[in-house]
């Protein structure tokens, strides 16, 4: 068999162009390259005035940038579907993350399409903070000329819901933008609706006398890093695999107050490809009882096609503002429309569920009117606490159990019952991957890494571990944990302790909150070693944070500036710019919810 020539690397093209050329000529056949060869001549004839209808005069393609802003993934993966799908209009697309552009390029950007997603209460994404901040300030730069659209994804159980879109597509048209599609504000059911409106919006950036061509294929290069556009996944939360249940383990002892659930998902999926640091979404079904009395309250109890169809589909806890406009819509109660008013809806949605509503205000409702006041059951989002490495055809997840009491009624966490109650070992439940590019092993196994958690969020860090167990990385590890008991709640205690004496860990510190009449938090633990810390930090460590962003993720991110501010003499200003700076370079990465 013959080789086929290489192209070297200092060949006269872009290291990316060599990298793609030798990628398609080394599959191609002896019939393909004759033809690239015929069509190389043709172009030579025609560059020097020979046979001109051998190559029509390439059209030129609208320049475009996708810009997303996102925390879980959404945004950043509707932004790679949108380059593939502007593409095919003739359209010349290249993506990037807001953490990636200096707010001052802007004007350099004619076509803009940003995806926008709102995190919590009506913040922007971490990553996307600065940018966001920039673009609202005095130092934002003026856009005459450049034209927009902006989709904006949120959540409505959230009072300012698309609140970080909507301000992006007011700002862009103060500062000069033309706005060339209407905004659209989706709900966490958004799949259809964005790819619907994506289609649609680019068709109105390009003119009408430039045609769809060819392919491009771009590596981006933002921030000084390499873009690259991974595979979407096969299965997703659209399309999930039914995997087997393995394994469910409460990793508390008797006497704990928390309910955590190790989970083993098995299957037979070559397809079902996932990374540490990923998240794997878990679709959960209803408490049926829970459902039964939603049906009871509204006159359908009697139902029982409807009661496994919205069990298994449907969001039936959520109560969010928009389902108390349209229950007064639909039921025309006047007192139903005084939650709108002031702040009266605030006091009553606080810590009640769609039920309350119901309740509350009763009326008789068709199985039509109930399911149009639903939205879809969306997936549960859970770090991946395994590496398929270690566990070929297995995912492992750390789901704690959630269960409180709030206006004489004892409530449930819809996916954490579904697998702590509901599911057994044996039965099957839908799982699908959600990648998360931005937390991620560094490349290099001989990097140290620093690893921050409390409760569920040392899962991605069982996950990181075993990868490099796995591969064999070398480079120095130290877990920073946090709970309640040492006793009771110190989650694969075991295992820690096997890495600690194999050396596959080298250091772990714990702060276990209750077990002393003072509260001692991971945060505490971080500024006592904060000397050896900023020395792994001098050395190139990477630093990890997962787990609840108001609370313990705020926290370590104010000691981590105080710990960098030391070397400046105190000033957190410096400390602030320096952790930025680790957060440019991928040195600091945070998965919070």
């Amino acid at each position: 068999m013959t080789s086929i020539p290489i192209l070297p690397r200092n060949a006269p093209f872009l290291p990316e162009d060599i990298d793609m050329l030798n990628t398609v000529v080394a599959r191609s056949t002896q019939q393909q390259r004759s033809w690239l060869a015929g069509f190389f001549a043709g172009f030579e004839a025609a560059q020097s005035g020979g046979a001109q209808q051998a190559v029509p005069a390439a059209k030129p393609r609208v320049p475009m940038s996708i810009i997303y802003a996102s925390e879980s993934g959404n945004s950043e993966a509707l932004a790679l579907k949108a380059k593939k799908a502007a593409q095919k209009q003739g359209i010349d697309a290249k993506v990037f993350d807001m953490a990636d552009i200096d707010i001052q390029s802007l004007a350099k950007h004619k076509n803009i399409v940003v995806y926008a997603a709102t995190w919590g209460e009506g913040d922007p994404p971490s990553r996307a903070v600065d940018f966001y901040q920039a673009l609202m300030s005095d130092a934002a730069p003026r856009l005459d000329g450049a034209k927009f659209a902006v989709l904006a994804l949120g959540d409505t159980a959230y009072v300012n819901f698309c609140s970080v879109g909507r301000a992006i597509d007011e700002r862009l048209e103060q500062l000069g933008g033309e706005r060339v599609a209407s905004r659209v504000d989706l709900d966490l059911d958004y799949p259809k609706q964005a790819a619907e409106w994506t289609e649609a919006s680019l068709a109105k950036f390009v003119p009408a006398d430039v045609a769809a061509s060819g392919t491009v294929v771009h590596v981006n290069f933002a921030g000084g890093q390499a873009h690259l556009e991974d595979g979407e996944p096969e299965f997703t939360a659209e399309n999930p695999l039914e995997a087997e249940i393995s394994a469910l383990v409460n990793l508390n002892g008797t006497g704990s107050s928390r309910e955590t659930w190790h989970s083993e998902f098995a299957f037979d999926a070559p397809g079902f490809s996932y990374q540490p640091g990923d998240a794997i979404g878990l679709l959960p079904e209803n408490d049926p009882e829970l459902v039964d009395d939603l049906l009871k309250t509204v006159g359908l109890a009697s139902d029982a096609a409807l009661l496994l169809k919205i069990q298994k589909s449907f969001d039936v806890t959520t109560l969010s503002r928009a389902t108390v406009e349209n229950y007064a819509k639909l039921t025309g109660r006047d007192d139903v429309k005084a939650l709108l008013a002031g702040e009266a809806y605030t006091k009553f949605a606080a810590d009640r569920q769609l039920l309350d509503l119901f309740e509350a205000f009763p009326e008789k409702l068709t199985a039509e009117q109930l399911l149009g006041l639903l939205r879809p059951l969306p997936g549960r989002l859970y770090s991946v606490a395994s590496s398929l490495k270690a566990h070929p055809g297995e995912a492992h997840l750390l789901v704690g159990a959630v269960r409180w009491k709030s206006h004489n009624r004892v409530r449930k966490g819809v996916s954490s019952t579904y697998l702590g109650e509901r599911r057994k070992v044996g039965q099957s439940a839908r799982i699908y991957v959600k990648p998360n590019r931005h937390y991620r092993l560094p490349a290099d196994g001989h990097t140290p890494i620093i690893m921050v958690g409390a409760g569920t969020g040392v899962a991605p860090y069982r996950a990181f571990i075993e990868e490099r167990v796995a591969t064999g990385a070398k480079g120095k590890s130290w877990l920073f944990f946090g709970e309640r008991n040492f006793t009771n709640d110190f989650l694969y205690q075991l295992e820690w302790q096997d890495y600690l004496a194999s050396g596959d860990l080298t250091k772990i510190d714990t702060a276990f909150s209750r077990d002393q009449p003072e509260k001692i938090y991971v945060q505490h633990r971080l500024w006592e070693k904060r000397e050896e810390v900023a020395g792994w930090l001098k050395d190139g460590a990477h630093f990890y944070v997962c787990g609840d962003e108001k609370g313990m993720a705020k926290d370590v991110d104010r000691t981590l500036v105080k710990i960098l501010a030391e070397s400046a003499k105190g000033d957190e200003d410096a400390g602030r710019a320096k952790l930025k700076e680790l957060t440019k370079a991928g040195r600091y990465q945070r998965d919070v919810y």
